[in-house]
């Protein structure tokens, strides 16, 4: 009985401590210990390319090594950081998670601050999805099947981009190629900037409150979904609600999911392995994505409100 004790100790150091890493140390430590707990999942990283001059503007296109003839909707996720961090390299994860599930799956970058502030990180995010709906056909994709998802500051550019027309009109694309769009862990309102990265980024704006999601509400946009964790204290849930809240109230469609148990990093852990032994946030991501660009038009199998 001693002997189970102490692997249940040493199990239980070994998980905190591997929370500790990834806390510490990000993206790159999650997409590491995935590869090695989880393996490829017959997923390989088909192409690097960049869409303009920067060397953060970058994407990677990961891919099932099982696809058929037929092109499969594409999922282009972008990272978080307080825009002034992250890299798409790090973030391998996130293809071995979606790829799986029947998706061309793209991991976009975007300038940094102190590079570039507002609005580059729209200009951008618009410009990968540029890139991707004029060269996804070649690695499998559809190119009028675009899901856009991100986390954190990711999840404010793909958001932004679909709800201010704007930037997809001046990148060329049509609004009809974007099929939904995924926020974890989102900041949607967040104005006055009470933050150094916001303000950082966003301060310098002439109009800031033409800055915020919230503000950009509209009810013919993109179907969205945004997760949350309620114990999230570097953006509170509040902005995914209130967002969601908006948009249905202008009559679009706007779906929810909070857990109680889940922090800021949560959602995006929950896309890793060994994280991703509880399916609920891979299989709702996956679930929406299918749904939105489903040919026939299904309903979204998940819970507005889910807890």
């Amino acid at each position: 009985m001693w002997i189970l004790a102490i692997l249940l100790l040493i199990a239980l150091v070994a998980f905190f401590a591997l929370r500790w890493a990834i806390a510490s140390n990000g993206p790159a430590v999650l997409d590491t210990v995935d590869r090695i707990t989880g393996g490829s999942r017959g997923v390989e990283l088909v192409h690097s390319a960049t869409y303009g001059d920067a060397a953060a503007q970058k994407v990677r296109i990961y891919a099932p090594d099982n696809r058929g003839e037929e092109p499969l909707p594409a999922i282009l996720f972008e990272h978080g950081g307080s825009w002034n961090a992250g890299d798409p390299d790090n973030y391998g994860f996130i293809g071995r998670a979606l790829a799986p599930e029947g998706f061309i799956v793209v991991l976009a970058g975007y300038r940094l601050h102190p590079e570039v502030q507002f609005p580059a990180m729209l200009e951008d995010t618009a410009g990968a999805i540029a890139w991707t709906r004029d060269n996804i056909a070649d690695y499998g994709g559809d190119p009028d099947r675009i899901v856009l998802a991100g986390h954190s500051a990711g999840a404010y550019n793909v958001v932004m981009t679909a709800l201010d027309q704007q930037w997809l009109e001046q990148a060329g694309v049509p609004e009809s190629a974007i099929a939904g769009v995924i926020g974890l862990a989102g900041p949607y309102d967040f104005y006055p900037f009470d933050s150094d990265s916001t303000k950082a980024s966003f301060g310098a704006a002439p109009d800031p409150e033409s800055t915020q999601p919230i503000n950009a509400v509209r009810g013919d946009a993109p179907p969205m979904l945004f997760i949350h964790g309620e114990k999230d204290t570097t953006v509170r849930p509040r902005n995914s609600r209130v967002l969601a809240e908006a948009i249905k109230h202008a009559g679009g469609n706007a779906l929810t999911v909070f857990r109680p148990e889940m922090d800021h990093k949560a959602p995006l852990m929950a896309l890793a392995s060994p994280y991703r032994r509880d399916p609920l946030i891979l299989d709702t991501v996956s679930s929406f994505a299918k749904a939105v660009t489903s040919q026939e038009k299904v309903s979204v199998p998940v819970q507005d409100e889910a807890r």
